[in-house]
């Protein structure tokens, strides 16, 4: 099995590619907590992934891992801009939790750094015959 085409290794490329599109959209949102009319903006990968996956489960394939594979390539990161208002301003922005959100984004960011780091080391492993 080639390990760095694997389905684990494409799903850590996707997650890191969308924690730093989140960890991104939450600095601007707090870069702007004061800006009138902003719009928080909102990142999301697994609605992709399971509108995916959905349409998968309903077709029958012959081989399951290419098809996840297609899938994982397919799934992408989606900004989007709800239109909820908390303040008189129409800004949307809570700070506080906007803060929180971006700590534990790196954190999340961290894990998925290390998994890779993991992934990686295994395969060094292997190839070196050790």
């Amino acid at each position: 099995m080639d390990f760095l085409a694997s389905n684990s290794q494409l799903l850590l490329e996707k997650s890191m590619g969308f924690l730093w599109t989140k960890q991104a959209a939450l600095l601007d949102n707090v870069a702007n907590a004061e800006t009138p009319n902003y719009k928080a903006k909102v990142v999301t990968f697994e609605d992709s992934l399971r509108v995916q996956l959905e349409r998968a489960a309903g077709g029958k394939s012959t081989k399951p891992q290419s098809t996840v594979r297609r899938l994982l390539e397919d799934a992408e990161v989606a900004v989007f801009e709800p239109q909820e208002a908390a303040r008189m301003d129409e800004n949307g922005i809570n700070v506080n939790e906007q803060m929180v959100e971006a700590v534990r984004n790196a954190y999340q960011i961290q894990y998925v750094m290390q998994s890779i780091s993991n992934n990686l080391t295994v395969l060094r492993t292997a190839v070196r015959g050790q």
